[in-house]
C-alpha cells in the first residue's frame, strides 16, 4: 500500500495527515502540539512565530503518524504542505533564519500598504495585483527595511510559510505562483513576478526565490530533511499552497462559479472565477488559485468575516454550556428572527468587508421580560449567517457568478439554524463536505495524470455526505436580514 502525506501548518497547530494514494480516502489525522502554539506578541498588533517550532511539529506529528498507523516510511509516495497565508520568512546567505516569522495576523505594516497604495494609485495596482497592496508579505518585509535594518541587511532570500518547510525537507529554496500572489508579489497583467512593487519598496528582486509549479515535482527530501523528520530520502513534494485555497480544493473547488464556505472562529467564503479583472480592491482579496497558470487564469476571491465561530464560543464559555448541540438545541426552539433580537459579532477585530472598521459584537433591542438563553443563542448564529449573506453580495457586486457552494463539517456547519439561514439568504443549496485542510494537502500530492478531473470526481464520491437546500418561503429570514442590514448600517454610521 502506497499513502501520500499532507502538512497544514496552522498559527495554532500542525495537523498532518495520511492518505491511501490510489484511493484518496484519508487513513489519519494527527495534531502537533496538544496545546496550542504560542504566538510572540512583543507590541499591539504584532504576530511572530518561530518557524523552527513549525518544523519541530512537523518531524514530531510525521514520526508519531507513522508509528500509530503502523505505516513504514519507504510507502510513503509524495508530500503536500498547506500553510498559513501571508506569513513572511527570511533567511540569511548561509540560509539560516534571520529573524522570527511576522505572521498572518500581524498588522504593523499596515501603514506602509496603505501609503503605496496612495502613490502608485488604483489604475497600477488594481489592474496588476488585483488587490491594494495591504498588509501582505510584501509590506512586512519593506517594514523589516525600514525598522531592522541591521536585520535586512542579512537577508538573501524571502519566502512564506510553506515555503519554509519545503526548504527544511529539501534544503532547496524556491515558492510558487499562488504563494507570490498571497504577499501581493504576483503581477496577473504581466503575469510575471511583481518585481515593480519590490522596487518601489526598494526591496532588491533577487531575493524572490526560483518558482515551482504545482502537482509537479518541487523538489525531493533530501538526507538531513529525512533523518529529521522520519521521511524517505527522495520522495518529491508534488504541492505547496496557503490554508483558504487548499481548503477550497480539499472542498473540490476548482471551477469558475465554485465557492467555499468555512466556518470556523473566523468565516471565510473562496470563490473561484477566471476572471482578468476586478473593480473590488479593499473588501476582498484576489489570489492565484491552486490551479492557476498563466495560460489558464484561475482566480480565488477571497472574502474574511473575522467575528465568525469565535462568537459562539464567547457565548458557549459566558452562559457555561458545555457543548454547541446543547446551544443549538435551544436556539431552535426560537422562530426566526429572534424575536427582534439582533446581533452583530464583529468583536474579533477590524473587518475588511466592512472597509476595515471595527463595530465591535453586540446584541440590541433585548427585551428583559422575554429573551432568554435561546434567543441569545439563535441571534448569534443568524448574525454570523447574515454576514455570510452580506459577504456574498459584495461578490456578486464584483460580478462573480455563483453556481456552486460547498462547505466543510465544521463547527458552524453543523447548526441548521446557520445552515439553513445562509443557504435560504443566498438562494442556493449548500454542498456539505466531510474533509480537512491536511487531508486536501494530502491529496493534492496524489494528483496523477489524469489530472484535476479525475482528483475532482473521485472526492465527490468519497467526502460528500450532505446538501442544505433554501427554504423557499425565505420571508421571515429576508426580513430578519433586512432588520440586520440596518441595524449594522446604523453603527456603521455612527463610527463615520
Amino acid at each position: 500500500m502506497k499513502y501520500t502525506i499532507g502538512y497544514d501548518i496552522g498559527s495554532s497547530s500542525v495537523k498532518i495527515a495520511l492518505v491511501e494514494a490510489s484511493s484518496n480516502k484519508s487513513v489519519s489525522v494527527v495534531t502537533e502540539p496538544e496545546h496550542e502554539m504560542p504566538i510572540h506578541a512583543e507590541r499591539t498588533h504584532w504576530a511572530e512565530q518561530d518557524p523552527e517550532m513549525w518544523w519541530n511539529y512537523v518531524c514530531k506529528g510525521t514520526q508519531r503518524i507513522l508509528k500509530e498507523n503502523g505505516v513504514q516510511p519507504s510507502q510513503l509516495k509524495a508530500v503536500g504542505i498547506s500553510y498559513q497565508m501571508h506569513g513572511l520568512v527570511i533567511l540569511d546567505d548561509h540560509k539560516e533564519l534571520v529573524r522570527d516569522s511576522i505572521i498572518w495576523c500581524d498588522s504593523r505594516a499596515v501603514e506602509i500598504g496603505d501609503k503605496a497604495a496612495e502613490e502608485i494609485g488604483e489604475d497600477k495596482f488594481g489592474a496588476h495585483l488585483f488587490n491594494a497592496p495591504g498588509n501582505f508579505t510584501a509590506s512586512k518585509l519593506k517594514w523589516v527595511k525600514e525598522n531592522e535594518p541591521e536585520r535586512y541587511s542579512k537577508v538573501a532570500h524571502y519566502m512564506l510559510p510553506g515555503d519554509y518547510i519545503a526548504f527544511k525537507l529539501t534544503g532547496e529554496i524556491a515558492t510558487t505562483i499562488n504563494g507570490l500572489s498571497e504577499g501581493m508579489l504576483w503581477d496577473f497583467k504581466e503575469k510575471k513576478v511583481a518585481h515593480w512593487l519590490l522596487e518601489h519598496y526598494g526591496i532588491a528582486p533577487r531575493l524572490t526565490p526560483p518558482i515551482v509549479a504545482n502537482f509537479e515535482d518541487q523538489g525531493r527530501v533530501n538526507e538531513q530533511g529525512a533523518a529529521q523528520s522520519g521521511l524517505p530520502k527522495g520522495i518529491p513534494i508534488r504541492y505547496r499552497a496557503g490554508d483558504q485555497p487548499n481548503n477550497a480544493l480539499a472542498l473540490n473547488i476548482l471551477k469558475p462559479g465554485e465557492v467555499a464556505a468555512t466556518g470556523g472562529t473566523s468565516g471565510v467564503l473562496f470563490a473561484v472565477s477566471d476572471r482578468n479583472s476586478s473593480k473590488e480592491f479593499y473588501r476582498v482579496n484576489h489570489f492565484a488559485h491552486v490551479n492557476y497558470t498563466p495560460a489558464n487564469s484561475m482566480i480565488g476571491t477571497l472574502l474574511c468575516v473575522n467575528g465568525a465561530g469565535i462568537q459562539y464560543s464567547w457565548l458557549r464559555k459566558m452562559a457555561s454550556h458545555t457543548d454547541f448541540n446543547s446551544m443549538n438545541a435551544l436556539a431552535e426552539k426560537v422562530a426566526v428572527g429572534s424575536e427582534g433580537l439582533i446581533n452583530l459579532p464583529f468583536g474579533n477585530g477590524a473587518e475588511r468587508m466592512l472597509y476595515n472598521k471595527t463595530p465591535g459584537a453586540q446584541f440590541s433591542n433585548v427585551n428583559l421580560n422575554r429573551h432568554q438563553q435561546g434567543h441569545l443563542f439563535r441571534s448569534a448564529l443568524e448574525g454570523i449567517a447574515f454576514s455570510f449573506a452580506y459577504g456574498m453580495e459584495i461578490m456578486q457586486e464584483d460580478a462573480l457568478q455563483i453556481k456552486v457552494i460547498r462547505a466543510g463539517n465544521d463547527n458552524l456547519f453543523r447548526s441548521s439554524i446557520f445552515a439553513n439561514t445562509v443557504a435560504s439568504l443566498i438562494g442556493q443549496p449548500i454542498e456539505i463536505y466531510n474533509t480537512t485542510g491536511a487531508v486536501g494537502a494530502a491529496r493534492a500530492a496524489a494528483v496523477g495524470p489524469g489530472g484535476l478531473e479525475e482528483y475532482s470526481q473521485r472526492i465527490a464520491a468519497i467526502d460528500r455526505v450532505d446538501e442544505i437546500a433554501p427554504i423557499k418561503e425565505n420571508e421571515a429570514y429576508q426580513r430578519a436580514y433586512q432588520k440586520w442590514k440596518k441595524e449594522l448600517q446604523n453603527k456603521l454610521d455612527k463610527l463615520n
